[in-house]
């Protein structure tokens, strides 16, 4: 039984060994980091098999984990994920090999099976330091190259790196080759960002940070505020008087910017012995005393060097003026430091005469700041008698008067001029404490920021202003790195270009310093404001981007208003430059829309696509900068079977109901034109329907007090011992007046003088009785019948006076008339008119016998129009009985203010 199994296995190797002679070699092609399961061939397919069924072992030898391989048909798939780096580090070609063995009742194969593992970009660029610190001198030469270190990637091929990009400057190239001399005094150190990029899709990066510090060369030489200065001494001014406090400043660092000070070397020796110079503080004070007729003026120069190798001086030209102090000049100097009860000038006196005619006395006039007082017989000083101050008051003039004691007295008048020195004791003041001032950001390096202005009162060097800037810090580098001043001018530069999104605002300070001794400064504070611009382009952060697209599922039974995906971005801009909205670029399907302000894309109506199929959406995101800058996301939706989870949001419209319809923007003009029509027409309705209610109640109103004025009243008139009923239309009774004797004879209303009437200045036209109404044919002008102006003149006839209401305070006669206790003023005195039909009553009026008519009282009327003066209503009278002005009316449509 042995033997026929090691025959057997004796057959099976013979067989294997004539397989493998007669090997086939099978590749494939993976990707490293595919997910385990991942199939990467079929043996039996990729063999092309015959019918016959096959088996397939892997050989023993290959006892890798990373492929497996399923006995049945030969599949290959992947057992664990596969780090290509790892197993071939930078080989460029991977390849996994291995034997697989084919057997099948008929016969055995041998296959060899080679397995390329393809390389993905899942690895960055990296730096051996994350940061790095050099060195270079400031007068390295243009085009040296500083050594740095490279970054390495673990990947290969086209996802190594590819290129490497510097931060913007203007001094190194790419490899760091020196385009631009460097100037430590200007820019003292250099932050620069290295940065690798690879070739995959998308490309990673690795960064690493050098700062570069600058080396100092002794290139500069030491600079004096001024380069000359002109002092003023006074003869007898002590010894060790300051006369300056020279300064002298060098921008290089360490000893090559230490100064020190000392005489030029063509200064005589006369000068070294009576001017002294402090070789450290450069102070300029007075050794021997000077005198005014020996010299007057001295002239030297002193120079400033630093202690770096091969100096180079600096010369600062000194003069020095000794003015003359004795009064016989008619001019005395004095400083305006000048402490209370100092000397000022001497004035000497002197008269021939003996006894008291030589005996003089001397005045002085002219300010309370100055007196005179005597030193010795005949000798005066004038002396200050409080503190001076030439910014003030820079001069003085003063009058002496010497007198003798004799009699009659011998005088002498003397002016003198007292001028002050000016001392250094004002400090520089900032016109403004603050100066807030705005940079746009990317500005050019070197571009005019704003100008800082200081004033001192002091003259000479004491008043001359330099300026410098503080030494503070910004971001770890020096402020002078980032601007420059001019010290003459107060003119503020920028030596970099800003960029808002790193920094915001800088804030430094100025200092401003006079040329005197010691000098005295001012400070002020300058605030600059880097403005942004719209230079960032906005970042899609969500859904997720490969290659600026995104692949999201869709399910098919979503329904109107159904979010599908939200679409994040951000800007680093601020402000109006990083409001972003969102909008839909383009579409495959009408269904989608987006919201502009959130960006939630999602479902205008239901879907109507099959599953599987894909839609694309074209999102873009833009900005409110101008120009607008903008990014797109091209979205893929995948329709997949089912419905939506059920804690899914949906997209709900401003009254918070889902949105089910998307408008279009021809719908909505239609729709808002239709309104808008639609609201005039009811405007044009109403206005028209009230315009004819207004006028037919006009109408309704004219017609009833027609009627009424038409009407039939019965008038009760008393006649002796009884009552007589008269009718208003009687056509016994004319309605023409005869113009005499119409009413009582006391009345102010019967008061006629001319052809018109007058009454507190209002003129009234004659009265036409063609417009009286049936009532005033019988009762005549009264206050319950007015007819209004209707001039009806003829040329050559003049008019009859107009009548006037009568007061009714106040009657010659009364009678027992039957009064009602709850009317006032229900009875009135009756005016008939003077005419045939009315003789007798006319008569018995005569013989004073009266007659009463029982009125009913009037109805009180209403004025419908104002009534800015009493000259509008011509119909009206002034009406005494009740201190009012009443608006009379007999024909409503004739009187132009009021109507019954």
């Amino acid at each position: 039984m042995e033997e026929t199994r090691w025959k057997e296995l004796v057959i099976l190797l013979c067989a294997c060994l004539t397989v493998v002679t007669r090997a086939k070699t099978v590749k494939y092609q993976t990707f490293e980091e595919d997910a385990p399961g991942t199939v990467i061939g079929n043996l039996a397919k990729d063999m092309s098999a015959s019918g016959s069924r096959n088996s397939f072992r892997m050989m023993k030898q290959f006892n890798s984990s990373l492929i497996r391989l399923r006995e049945s048909d030969g599949q290959l798939s992947i057992a664990e994920r596969i780090d290509r780096e790892r197993l071939c580090k930078h080989s460029q070609l991977c390849l996994i090999s291995f034997d697989v063995v084919s057997f099948s009742k008929e016969q055995f194969k041998l296959v060899h099976v080679e397995v390329e593992v393809k390389d993905i970009n899942d690895n960055s660029p990296e730096f051996p330091r994350k940061e790095s610190s050099l060195e270079i001198s400031e007068n390295t030469a243009v085009g040296t190259r500083i050594p740095l270190d490279f970054a390495v990637d673990p990947d290969v091929g086209s996802n190594y790196i590819q290129s490497y990009q510097i931060s913007v400057n203007s001094h190194f190239s790419i490899d760091l080759v020196l385009m631009k001399e460097l100037d430590r005094e200007t820019q003292a150190t250099y932050a620069l960002e290295l940065v690798a990029v690879d070739g995959g899709t998308p490309s990673r990066t690795g960064t690493t940070r050098i700062n570069l510090k600058v080396k100092d060369y002794n290139d500069n030489s030491p600079v004096f505020d001024r380069s000359s200065f002109s002092v003023e001494l006074a003869e007898d001014a002590p010894l060790g008087t300051m006369l300056l406090d020279l300064n002298a400043e060098d921008p290089d660092e360490g000893l090559n910017g230490e100064v020190v000070y000392g005489f030029g070397n063509q200064v005589p020796q006369e000068i070294r012995q009576l001017f002294r110079v402090d070789r450290k503080t450069g102070r300029l004070t007075l050794e021997s005393p000077v005198d005014f007729e020996t010299k007057n003026t001295y002239e030297f120069d002193v120079q400033a060097t630093d202690l770096g190798p091969n100096p180079s001086p600096a010369i600062c030209k000194i003069v020095i003026q000794v003015p003359m102090t004795s009064i016989t000049a008619g001019i005395a100097y004095v400083t305006e430091a000048a402490a209370r009860e100092s000397f000022v000038a001497l004035v000497s006196t002197s008269d021939r005469d003996s006894g008291a005619n030589g005996q003089v006395h001397c005045t002085l006039y002219g300010h309370e700041h100055f007196r005179l007082q005597q030193a010795y017989e005949d000798s005066f000083m004038i002396v200050s008698t409080s503190a001076l101050d030439r910014e003030k008051i820079p001069e003085y003039n003063l009058t002496i008067v010497a007198e003798d004691l004799g009699s009659p007295p011998f005088r002498t008048i003397t002016h003198y001029t007292i001028r002050l020195t000016d001392e250094n004791d004002n400090a520089p003041v900032f016109t403004k404490a603050l100066y807030d001032v705005a940079v746009t950001e990317n500005n050019a390096p070197g571009a005019y920021v704003t100008t800082v202005v200081a004033r001192d009162q002091d003259l000479g060097s004491n008043g001359k202003v330099t300026y410098k800037l503080a030494d503070t810090y910004f971001m770890g580098s020096p402020i002078s790195t980032f601007v420059s001043l001019d010290p003459a001018s107060g003119s503020l530069y920028a030596l970099r270009s800003f960029n808002f999104e790193l920094v915001k605002q800088l804030e430094l300070r100025v200092i401003a310093s006079d040329g005197g001794s010691p000098p005295l400064a001012g400070s002020a504070s300058v605030y600059i404001r880097i403005v942004d611009q719209n230079d960032n382009t906005p970042v899609i952060t969500q859904p997720p981007l490969h290659n600026g697209s995104a692949e999201i599922p869709l399910p098919r039974e979503a329904p109107s208003g159904y979010i599908v995906t939200r679409v994040e971005a951000r800007d680093a801009d601020e402000g109006i430059n990083a409001e972003l909205s969102f909008a839909l670029a383009s579409s495959d399907s009408s269904a989608f829309s987006v919201n502009k302000a959130t960006g939630d894309v999602y479902l205008s109506h239901a879907l109507s696509h099959d599953v599987d199929e894909t839609l694309r959406v074209t999102v873009t995101v833009s900005d409110n900068g101008r120009p607008a800058l903008s990014s797109t996301a091209t979205l893929h939706f995948l329709v997949v079977a089912g419905a939506p989870p059920s804690d899914h949001s949906m997209y709900e419209s401003e009254n918070g109901s889902p949105l089910n319809v998307q408008w279009d923007l021809s719908v909505v003009i239609i729709v808002v034109l239709a309104g808008s029509c639609t609201l005039l027409l009811l405007a044009i309705i109403l206005i028209a329907t009230t315009c004819n209610r207004r006028k037919r109640d006009k109408t309704e109103e004219d017609n009833e007090s027609y009627h009424e004025k038409e009407a039939v009243r019965p008038i009760t008139i008393w006649k002796g011992n009884s009552y007589t009923t008269i009718s208003a239309r009687d056509p016994v009774f004319s309605g023409k007046d005869s113009g005499k004797g119409d009413s009582d004879f006391n009345d102010s209303d019967s008061d006629v003088s001319a052809d018109t009437l007058k009454k507190e200045g209002v003129v009234v036209p004659p009265m036409a009785l063609w417009a009286c109404t049936s009532e005033c044919k019988v009762l005549g002008h009264s206050d319950r019948c007015w007819s209004p102006t209707a001039v009806r003149a003829h040329a050559g006839t003049s008019p009859s006076p107009a009548p006037t209401l009568s007061s009714f305070s106040s009657l010659p006669k009364t009678a027992s008339l039957p009064r009602d206790p709850n009317r006032r003023d229900n009875y009135y005195q009756a005016q008939l008119p003077k005419t045939v039909g009315l003789q007798s009553v006319y008569e018995k009026v005569l013989h004073r016998e009266y007659d009463y008519m029982l009125v009913t009282p009037p109805r009180p009327v209403r004025c419908k129009r104002s009534v800015k003066s009493a000259s509008q209503c011509y119909a009206g009278v002034w009406h005494s009985s009740v201190n009012r002005r009443r608006c009379l009316c007999g024909v409503a449509s004739l009187c132009p203010c009021c109507s019954l």
